[in-house]
């Protein structure tokens, strides 16, 4: 099976959860500049989740860089990160349009973002299982590789922190996202290598 096409689908449903996101940004309902001071955390969540949906997708790509074949397994775990991804839009509007309400949107916020690390690193592990014979696979994303289990942790941290103050549950999503920002530099460093 051609990982191409998985690709090209993720690529395109990706498109589709920034292109909903955006779609949900509304104009205020005064033509006044100072208007737009109001919608300045309906604007703040937009960012955020832009660039949670642009470090997954940059890192997804990497890692795909060093995938040979796929499978049907590949594909569910696939799709399962997807469905994450597709909740996005949802708790990005909820939050924006209930910023200061009780903790249910920031934590629900958080719950999602941890379905969507739990999923990726399910597709890492079915990616590993179905070739272990692919050294580039078992060396750059195997054993060692502390990224999804610290972020899966940090996650659930963000979660419980929206008990004490909901808001804090988006600022430490943000900080384990940090982690991603770069794409797995053993992952680059051996394309630039083998190019």
């Amino acid at each position: 099976m051609s990982k191409q096409r998985l690709e090209a689908f993720t690529d395109g449903v990706i498109a589709i959860i920034i292109t909903i996101m955006v779609l949900e940004l509304r104009p205020p309902e005064s033509g006044q500049l100072g208007a737009l001071w109001g919608e300045r955390y309906v604007f703040l969540i937009y960012a955020i989740s832009f660039f949670n949906v642009a470090v997954y997708w940059n890192n997804h790509h990497h890692l795909f860089q060093i995938v040979k074949r796929v499978s049907g397994g590949v594909l569910w775990a696939n799709m399962f990160f997807l469905f994450g991804l597709s909740l996005i839009p949802f708790v990005t509007s909820w939050v924006g349009a209930n910023h200061v309400a009780d903790y249910g949107p920031e934590m629900s916020y958080g719950i999602v973002i941890l379905v969507i690390d739990i999923a990726y690193y399910i597709l890492i592990r079915t990616l590993i299982r179905l070739d272990r014979r692919n050294q580039d696979i078992m060396s750059l994303v195997g054993r060692g590789y502390y990224k999804p289990i610290a972020s899966i942790i940090l996650n659930v941290i963000a979660i419980l922190a929206a008990f004490i103050w909901p808001t804090l549950t988006i600022i430490l999503d943000m900080v384990t996202l940090l982690l991603w920002i770069k794409p797995e530099r053993r992952i680059e460093q051996h394309l630039q290598k083998n190019d």
